[in-house]
């Protein structure tokens, strides 16, 4: 009984479909964890110590400065984009549409709002991290804006903006 053999498999096994040889679980882009991790490691965002930066006083300032525009619809946020994170991007995105949708109801146009930056104080938790607050006078009210700078790729970014 002569029958064609069929062509033998490679015996090689392929780690990212035998589940068995090496069990890895999958990011949403379709690398694995592992790969994803080397990826981080070496190409996210890497910590800059705070004697590599410049001093963080002006870029408080101004951000704060920008964050109050944005919020009244005088500016757009893409005009901050290098400045902050994603998190923080996208935050503010959504406070910004609340605050167009609070003025569409009220029939408000975005005008630039007349304010001047209160005292400003800065504190240094950590090598590469900043704290700072900064008040903000209005006619209306005064409120407070909190800012935390990382020293990330040489410049510092802010990974935290909270109006208060």
């Amino acid at each position: 009984m002569s029958s064609a053999a069929a062509p033998a498999e490679s015996p090689a096994i392929d780690a990212d479909r035998d589940e068995s040889v090496a069990p890895r679980a999958r990011s949403r882009s379709g690398r694995t964890v592992h790969a994803r991790i080397a990826h981080e490691e070496f190409f996210d965002y890497q910590p800059t110590s705070t004697a590599d930066l410049p001093d963080p006083r002006p870029l408080v300032e101004n951000l704060t400065r920008c964050v109050i525009e944005i919020l009244a619809g005088a500016r757009e946020l893409e005009q901050i984009a290098r400045w902050v994170t994603d998190d923080v991007y996208s935050t503010l995105l959504k406070r910004q549409v609340i605050s167009a949708r609070a003025r569409a109801a009220r029939g408000r146009p975005a005008v630039r709002p007349a304010f001047a930056l209160g005292s400003t104080i800065i504190c240094e938790p950590r090598d590469g991290i900043i704290e700072a607050v900064v008040v903000v006078n209005s006619r209306a009210r005064s409120r407070a804006v909190a800012v935390r700078l990382e020293g990330l790729d040489r410049r510092w970014r802010a990974s935290a903006i909270h109006v208060l």
